[in-house]
């Protein structure tokens, strides 16, 4: 069975997913978010200082990996999960702390949101975190969550 770790999105019909645990069954394909291969990633690479922090950073592609491991074991969340976690690797965690600001309720006006998710969709190329944004919104108008101008 092809392992295509670094592949696509589970969505398109090529992708086959490998079996748990990832590690086990897909090492050859598995990177850090820079590409780095997983076997490099070792303890020793760590005590002698030849790790930086995206060489332990995880990639998008294997966060669908797993998500798609998920889906097939009937945790559709958790895969959820890691699908909206894969898209928000392509975003620097600068600004991931910025949009997590203006989530916490009060912080932000439903105009502000409806921008953010835009953002999300139209910059980072995130649907489905700005899904989660655009319905967060709606529950935030509806307990009177928003802040007020």
């Amino acid at each position: 069975m092809p392992h295509h770790v670094n592949g696509d999105s589970p969505r398109d019909g090529g992708y086959t997913s490998p079996a748990y645990p990832l590690a086990e069954h897909a090492a050859d394909s598995l990177t850090a978010a820079n590409g780095r291969p997983l076997a490099e990633v070792t303890l020793d690479a760590a005590a002698q200082g030849a790790l930086s922090a995206d060489d332990i950073r995880i990639s998008a592609a294997t966060l669908r990996a797993q998500a798609a491991i998920a889906r097939q074991a009937g945790y559709s969340a958790v895969a959820h999960n890691l699908e909206r976690a894969a898209e928000l690797t392509a975003v620097p965690n600068a600004e991931l702390l910025r949009m997590y600001e203006q989530l916490r309720p009060g912080r932000a006006s439903e105009a502000e949101l409806v921008a953010l998710a835009d953002r999300l969709e139209d910059e980072f190329h995130a649907p489905i975190t700005a899904a989660f944004v655009r319905e967060a919104t709606a529950v935030y108008r509806r307990r009177n969550l928003l802040r007020r101008d």
